[in-house]
């Protein structure tokens, strides 16, 4: 695709990935885009650069309305290589160009790439640089997510380039907020934020107020991956603000295996009941789902049930998998529990409680385990267990009011 002007003089030059599926772990099914930005004044400035495969698509875009041997600025808001990818071969090209980035990025810089011959202006929060009729304002911003990463302001223009911040992995034609679907936009940019900025949730309120000290109110939000937010972008502020601060619903997350479908079963009745005490459940076999749709998910609700069956005294291998990955994001303010099945020694409920405890997650007993296949009697300790998570979400321990399971639900469950 070719460069856009976002603004008068500042011009969209990144590429989009179609193709891409798994992005360290984080599975992309609507694609991405490495998004890079051209700033023409006096001086002429690239703002970040692309994954190393597209480095001719964004040579051909700035090539489209300056040549790189003009460049007298590229910024380095992050050195990840699917920003930072395509800088050697622009620096080539753009031998007079200072490098601007934050101390710690450019020691990454020097780690990942051949510098020799670069120059370097490095920068911290509040420090500017004026282009003739426009100043870029630097905003250190480490851990969100590298120790590296900043933002740029574009400050008479009123465009925040914040890099991976605001971001989503998504794949399109079109390069503005206004211009897709509000359900598809939001949900991606939920799950970029469940998957890689969850983490550091601690830290976001801390920096959206610094930033706004500084007189940083964006008309125009322009990250390094997805669309640009131009029509609101206090829209996607107001939501990272939520999400890190551990904003939940009434809504709970199954996340089972099963060997022989007897955890299914445990899965099934407990799912059934949550659903009909009027709680949004959401029930996903994680030999059949992905992890960056299920951190989504879990995003805003405020239960997550884990469930297994025994294999080798332990968890099956996808609920291990999903654990370690879950446990190393933090999820804030939910409440948590297990469940599963074995054959004769046991092990699974074990080992996922002993995990939840080391996290100092908060965790609902007693589980409920079984051996081989659930009876009747053991259906409704499921069944117990769904209504005291029910209970725990809406905020209340008793049971009025409770939707009673028909009988002909419980055999549908058993069958």
């Amino acid at each position: 695709m070719t460069a856009v002007e976002i603004a008068k003089g500042v011009f969209w030059v990144g590429a989009i990935d179609w193709d891409i599926r798994n992005f360290h772990g984080y599975e992309t099914r609507k694609g991405t885009t490495y998004n890079a930005y051209l700033i023409l004044d006096k001086k002429t400035v690239l703002v970040d650069t692309v994954k190393e495969p597209y480095k001719e698509t964004l040579v051909e875009n700035i090539s489209k309305i300056t040549s790189l041997e003009k460049l007298d600025y590229v910024i380095v808001n992050h050195v990840e290589p699917d920003h930072s990818g395509s800088l050697e071969h622009v620096m080539q090209h753009a031998k007079n160009a200072i490098i601007v980035t934050s101390k710690r990025g450019k020691d990454e810089l020097e780690k990942y790439y051949s510098t020799n011959g670069w120059n370097f202006q490095v920068v911290k929060t509040g420090d500017e640089i004026n282009l003739g009729s426009r100043t870029l304002t630097f905003v250190e911003v480490p851990m969100l997510h590298w120790p590296d990463s900043m933002f740029t302001f574009l400050k008479e223009n009123m465009i925040l380039m914040p890099n991976d911040a605001f971001g989503q992995h998504l794949a399109t034609s079109q390069r503005f907020d206004d211009q897709v679907d509000q359900s598809l936009l939001m949900n991606e940019a939920a799950k970029y934020f469940a998957n890689i900025l969850m983490p550091y949730s601690l830290l976001i309120p801390r920096k959206i107020e610094e930033i706004r000290r500084l007189g940083i109110e964006p008309k125009i939000i322009a990250p390094s991956h997805g669309v640009i937010w131009r029509s609101n972008p206090e829209k996607i502020v107001k939501a990272y603000i939520d999400w890190s601060e551990g904003k939940t619903r009434s809504k709970a997350v199954i996340v089972y295996d099963t060997m022989w479908g007897s955890t299914k079963k445990m899965a099934d009745a407990i799912c059934l009941t949550i659903g009909n005490r009027g709680v949004e459940v959401h029930l996903f076999n994680m030999r059949k789902s992905d992890y960056a749709e299920v951190l989504k998910e879990i995003l805003e609700s405020k239960a997550v049930i884990l469930g297994s069956s025994t294999l080798n005294s332990s968890m099956l291998p996808s609920i291990s998998a999903f654990l370690t990955y879950v446990i190393g994001l933090r999820p804030k303010n939910k409440i948590w529990a297990c469940f599963g099945s074995y054959g004769w020694g046991g092990g699974a409920v074990r080992t996922i409680m002993e995990m939840l405890k080391a996290a100092k997650f908060d965790v609902i007993e007693p589980t409920v385990q079984v051996q081989f296949a659930p009876s009747r009697e053991e259906l409704k300790m499921c069944r117990d267990l769904g209504q005291k998570i029910a209970d725990a979400i809406l905020g209340s321990a008793n049971t009025k009011g409770q939707v009673a399971l028909k009988e002909v639900e419980e055999n549908d469950i058993e069958d």
